[in-house]
């Protein structure tokens, strides 16, 4: 059971990040201008806390799991032992 719920929130996942270009609307492309060095600075600094932020949170999240994962299956054994 624990595999399949796995798999289901990996294919969720991926999904999620696929659909939104999946649906986005065309961009106009009649007028393009050309972008400033304080336009691309931010969109770098912005995006580098994107990254930070997921990596961070990607960690946090495996570092919890390990933690807590004895515990569950004690948890678990005590109920079914």
């Amino acid at each position: 059971m624990l595999k399949k719920a796995g798999i289901v929130a990996g294919a969720a996942a991926g999904l999620m990040m696929i659909g939104g270009t999946a649906f986005a609307s065309p961009a106009d492309h009649s007028y393009t201008p050309d972008p400033t060095f304080g336009d691309a600075y931010a969109t770098f600094i912005e995006g580098g806390g994107a990254l930070g932020f997921g990596a961070a949170s990607l960690v946090a999240g495996a570092y919890t799991g390990i933690a807590t994962t004895p515990a569950l299956v004690l948890h678990s054994l005590e109920h079914h032992g």
